[in-house]
């Protein structure tokens, strides 16, 4: 199966470099990084033009952005057979047909950059077992079972930054304090790290492993409180309904 790529930036790569770069064919958009991966990878080739990659592709990716989405997909000829995974934000799959023009499955996806490492888990809608197993060489898939579910971890998948803005505010904190930069840096990341493994390990939801991580009355404890009452959680409640709203295309 030759796998498609309209689209070549960040996304696109790290799926390229998850999957080894086998059998894949990418366009010619953000043709920097698509001339870094053939160099990379034997089995990448990059076609002449957007057509081109449809044309000689079985499953096809569109990883182009939302604002110019439409103008990239429209003039596409896609033929039947095809199977169509959309990783375009906040873009529903109606507009994707309408779009294309032509009656395929469409699947859409969120991958994450972890991909590059198979270390992506990847929401999928609607459920579809080649597309499934795509995502599984890349991670682990996750089907959701309504568009719902899947508008709800496109919402979790935009904390990304919200995680490195809190790293960043501690390290300033810490620096400003007198703490070296480097030091800072280096005890928040590998706090975080562990952290991160825990939750993966353990079966226990979020609130028990907060209060496992924060002995009554100290300072763990305190730092929650705080950030709670000062209306941190309040915050982060709000701007992820705002994010969902967004999502399902109830706000710009």
């Amino acid at each position: 199966m030759t796998l498609g790529f309209i689209g070549t930036g960040t996304m696109a790569a790290a799926m390229v470099e998850g999957l080894g770069g086998k059998d894949i064919l990418l366009s010619p958009r953000g043709a920097e990084v698509a001339a870094g991966l053939a160099r990379r990878f034997p089995g990448v080739r990059i076609a002449a033009d957007n057509q081109a990659v449809i044309d000689g592709s079985d499953m096809v990716v569109l990883t182009v952005r939302p604002q110019v989405a439409e103008a990239v997909i429209r003039p596409l000829r896609f033929r039947a057979g095809q199977t169509v995974v959309s990783v375009i934000a906040a873009t529903r799959i109606d507009s994707l047909r309408d779009w294309i023009g032509f009656d395929l499955p469409i699947i859409r996806a969120i991958p994450l950059p972890f991909a590059a490492t198979r270390a992506s888990v990847t929401p999928i809608f609607p459920p579809d077992v080649e597309v499934a197993a795509l995502f599984n060489r890349l991670g682990t898939a996750l089907p959701c079972a309504t568009i719902a579910e899947f508008d709800l971890l496109a919402v979790g998948s935009a904390l990304m930054g919200s995680y490195f803005g809190l790293l960043e505010t501690a390290q300033g904190w810490l620096v400003a304090q007198g703490l070296d930069d480097r030091a800072a840096r280096t005890y928040l990341a590998g706090l975080f790290a562990n952290l991160g493994q825990v939750a993966q390990a353990s079966p226990a939801d979020f609130a028990t492993l907060r209060a496992e991580h924060s002995t009554p009355g100290g300072l763990n404890e305190q730092i929650f409180r705080d950030f709670a009452a000062g209306g941190g959680t309040a915050a982060l409640t709000s701007a992820l309904d705002r994010v969902l709203d967004r999502v399902r295309g109830q706000a710009g």
